[in-house]
Formats: C-alpha cells, sequence, structure tokens
C-alpha cells in the first residue's frame, strides 16, 4: 500500500507539466471525480426520478444562451489552437511535449485548459435533457461520451499541456463549432427544423475525427517520437471505443431507421394499391 501511494504522489508531483500544477481544477483528479459522479448519478438515477412527476422545465433562453457561448468558446479555441502551433510550427508527424517556459508552449497550455473547463461545462446538455424529460436523448453514449471527455483533457492539462495529442482538442473543438450551432438553431424552435436537415452528418463528423485521431496518433508507435507510449495507446484506445460506438449509433438510427421508414413507405403505398384495386 505504502508503495502505491508513493507512486501515486511521484505521479501526480513529479510527473506533471509544473507550469499547469496549480491551476483551477488540475493538481488533484479528486473533485474532477467527483463532478463526474455526481453527473452520472444525476444523469441516469436522481434527476429523472426527480423529474418524474414534473412538468418538462422550459429552458429556451438559457440552451440558445449555452450553446451560443459554447460556439464562441469553440470557434476561439481553434484559433489558440492553430496559432500556438497547429497552423504554422507543430509537426503532424510527431510533435514532443515542450515543458520549457517557450511563450509558445504555454499558450498551447491555456488553451488546453479552457479546453478542460468546456468540457465540465457540456455536462450541463445532459442536465437540460434530464429537466426537459428528454430521457431518450440520455443513450449510454452520451453519458460515456460526456464522462470521458473531462477525464481526457484532465490527463491533458496535467501532463501533456501541447504537443502530438493537441490535435484531438483542436479537431474537436472545429466539429463542436457546427454541433452547437445545430443545437442553437434548434432550441429556438420547431420553426427552424426546416434547415437542420444535415444533423445526421454531425454523426459522420464525429467519426471522421476519431479516425483522424487513432491514425495520427498510431503513427507514433513506428517512427520514435518523444512522446509517451501509454497516453499513445491511451488515445488509440479512445479512439476505437469513439468509432465503434458512434458507428454503432449512426447505423442504427440513420441505416436501419431509413430502411425501415423505407420499408413501411412501400406496404403503405402497396397496400393502397390494393384497396384502390379492390374499389
Amino acid at each position: 500500500m505504502t508503495g502505491i501511494v508513493e507512486w501515486y504522489k511521484d505521479l501526480m508531483y513529479n510527473r506533471c507539466a509544473p507550469k499547469t500544477q496549480d491551476w483551477f481544477l488540475v493538481s488533484e483528479i479528486g473533485p474532477l471525480l467527483i463532478i463526474l459522479v455526481s453527473y452520472v448519478y444525476f444523469s441516469i438515477s436522481a434527476g429523472p426520478r426527480y423529474m418524474k412527476d414534473k412538468k418538462p422545465y422550459e429552458l429556451r433562453n438559457l440552451m440558445i444562451l449555452h450553446n451560443f457561448t459554447q460556439v464562441l468558446f469553440s470557434s476561439y479555441l481553434v484559433y489558440e489552437g492553430l496559432m500556438s502551433g497547429w497552423l504554422y510550427d507543430y509537426s503532424y508527424y510527431c510533435q514532443p511535449v515542450d515543458y520549457s517556459d517557450n511563450p509558445q508552449a504555454i499558450r498551447m497550455a491555456r488553451a488546453v485548459h479552457l479546453y478542460y473547463m468546456c468540457k465540465l461545462i457540456e455536462l450541463l446538455d445532459t442536465v437540460f435533457f434530464v429537466l426537459r424529460k428528454k430521457n431518450r436523448q440520455i443513450s449510454t453514449l452520451h453519458v460515456y461520451h460526456h464522462t470521458l471527455m473531462p477525464i481526457c483533457a484532465w490527463i491533458g492539462c496535467k501532463f501533456l499541456p501541447n504537443g502530438h495529442g493537441t490535435l484531438l482538442g483542436l479537431i474537436n473543438c472545429f466539429i463542436h463549432i457546427i454541433m452547437y450551432t445545430y443545437y442553437m438553431l434548434s432550441s429556438i424552435g420547431p420553426q427552424m427544423n426546416k434547415y437542420l436537415w444535415w444533423k445526421k452528418y454531425l454523426t459522420t463528423l464525429q467519426l471522421i475525427q476519431f479516425c483522424i485521431i487513432f491514425v495520427h496518433s498510431a503513427q507514433l508507435l513506428f517512427n520514435g517520437c518523444n512522446y509517451p507510449i501509454f497516453i499513445t495507446f491511451l488515445l488509440m484506445l479512445n479512439a476505437a471505443i469513439f468509432i465503434y460506438m458512434f458507428g454503432s449509433f449512426y447505423v442504427q438510427n440513420y441505416i436501419k431507421n431509413e430502411k425501415r421508414k423505407a420499408d413501411e413507405r412501400n406496404m403503405a403505398m402497396r397496400n393502397n394499391a390494393l384497396n384502390n384495386k379492390a374499389e
């Protein structure tokens, strides 16, 4: 037990990025785990039970503000990610972590920390679903995604606040600009539905995102890059799990559902034709 405690202390205090050690919600993982356990408990148990005998809350204005804020944050993070390295200086082949006082490295670290904060703010997506009694939208994929991403962001901020792995955040923020724009428009009201035909392409973008991250991370196993192998495996595993889960979601909700709807339309047309012929 003493060895485990010493290993934990060494990991938390000696192997972390010194510049981010004292930043908000970074030094220890305990507060983050409390937030996430509370989030999962509220999402799948306490929240639905609380809302069972209540009318759904009307949160339109709050949701519009939340989604608009996320679009602004995501846009800013895309800009910072590009300006801090990925547009000019970073290598897509191998980009080690820079723990120095280099202003560019510090700038990327601050962007990673803001990304971490955004992952926590995004937990409100599920809270809104619960309060509006949209329990169908609280899927396993949804809860898993919103629980795991803050942990990944904390690991990045604590140990790897710049370098190769930050491409995940850059791509994720770009997709979130599109995704939260969609959410913002849909929260305005049903009159916007005719402009939201592109919903299924959001899932396609999510799949493309994790395919890119898987390949981008996998090359580190072969090119001798000075980047932690354990983190590389975590990035690949995370990407593979999300590819499977988003792929299953896409097949179930778009391919199979569209086939079922097409079969129902064909059946209805055949029934109408038979009825007309009988008359």
